[in-house]
């Protein structure tokens, strides 16, 4: 009797020891991925974002990757001074419409005088809102467009869980396309992005778009989310992108129901056929200019490239204001 209860001891202490391990996977397992939750969340989610220090954060340290020229600060206060004189007496609206999936989204409809067939559609950036887009929406309200500034999902006064990173927000910009033709069937469209704005646009044009879109302006497009997401995880959180984009790719499926591998500019342009104009400022510190590089050299459609030498990220139009507007007249002039 005693040797049969020696020779039980050994084995089970190999049971108690697999239970451990499995009790300190599963812990692990679970920390992980609740890591991954939170990474998603502190990079998708604004309202979450704003709760946390990372948030001012990496806002101090994006701010501090922008180019701080005198020339950029004064054309900017210039800028910005002009169109609040515009907004002043601007003629509008604001917009509402429900997106495919639920959600109210919100936009500002700027009018303009005359009988203009020409229509803007003005598409901001990641962790933006419409008023970002306003100075633009001056210059085109003063060459005759009718124009329409939404707030991407997820931003500003438009509902929804998660910032789209150009995918959801493509399949938004077409609502905002129905709108435009329903008030004028005519309409000549061209549609302006900048950043993820830009990648949306050029996301579009990869899908079946009216033919009344003449045009796409693209200002410092980068080429997919997913390669920007393994940039921001190591640059903002310090942590390797592999394996953590990954999961939080199953993690985001799982959550905001899209796939970040599919919001591919780099894919959509290589079907697109509508005119583009890919414009990217030479110090751009955190969309690297090579993207829209890649992407110019990827497009099908007819294109042209420029590239403002001393602009830093989303600062083309203040570092060089005549050059950036000239292109976008002279090229709306070619094909819209």
């Amino acid at each position: 009797m005693e040797k049969t209860t020696k020779n039980l001891l050994p084995a089970t202490k190999r049971k108690r020891r697999r239970k451990m391990i499995l009790v300190v996977l599963a812990a692990l397992a679970l920390l992980y991925f609740t890591l991954v939750n939170f990474l998603v969340s502190a990079a998708l989610v604004p309202s979450f974002m704003e709760k946390l220090d990372a948030f001012e954060r990496i806002t101090t340290e994006s701010y501090a990757m922008q180019v701080q020229a005198d020339d950029i600060k004064a054309n900017r206060k210039e800028m910005l001074d002009s169109t609040e004189e515009w907004l002043a007496s601007a003629r509008g609206q604001k917009l509402t419409r429900k997106s495919t999936d639920g959600y109210n989204l919100t936009a500002q409809e700027f009018f303009t005088d005359g009988a203009s067939h020409q229509w803007v559609l003005l598409l901001h950036g990641y962790t933006g809102w419409k008023e970002e887009m306003y100075p633009f929406a001056h210059w085109y309200s003063g060459q005759g467009f009718h124009v329409l500034v939404p707030d991407l999902r997820c931003q500003g006064e438009s509902e929804g869980d998660f910032i789209g990173m150009g995918w959801t927000d493509h399949e938004d910009g077409k609502l905002w396309l129905d709108y435009i033709l329903s008030q004028d069937s005519d309409a000549s469209i061209v549609i302006h992005g900048q950043s993820m704005g830009a990648a949306t646009a050029l996301i579009m044009t990869g899908s079946k778009l009216p033919a009344n879109v003449k045009a796409v302006i693209s200002d410092c497009a980068y080429t997919d989310a997913y390669a920007m997401f393994s940039q921001k995880i190591t640059e903002w959180f310090h942590l390797p992108a592999f394996p953590l984009v990954d999961t939080a790719r199953l993690m985001l499926k799982l959550r905001g129901g899209y796939d970040l591998k599919n919001a591919s500019a780099i894919d959509a342009v290589h079907v697109s056929s509508i005119p583009t104009l890919f414009i990217h400022g030479g110090q751009d510190a955190m969309i690297p200019v090579q993207m829209s590089k890649d992407l110019y050299k990827a497009a099908a459609c007819p294109k042209k490239i420029i590239i403002i030498e001393g602009a830093g990220h989303a600062q083309s139009h203040e570092k060089a204001p005549n050059q950036y507007y000239g292109a976008i007249r002279s090229f709306l002039d070619a094909y819209s």
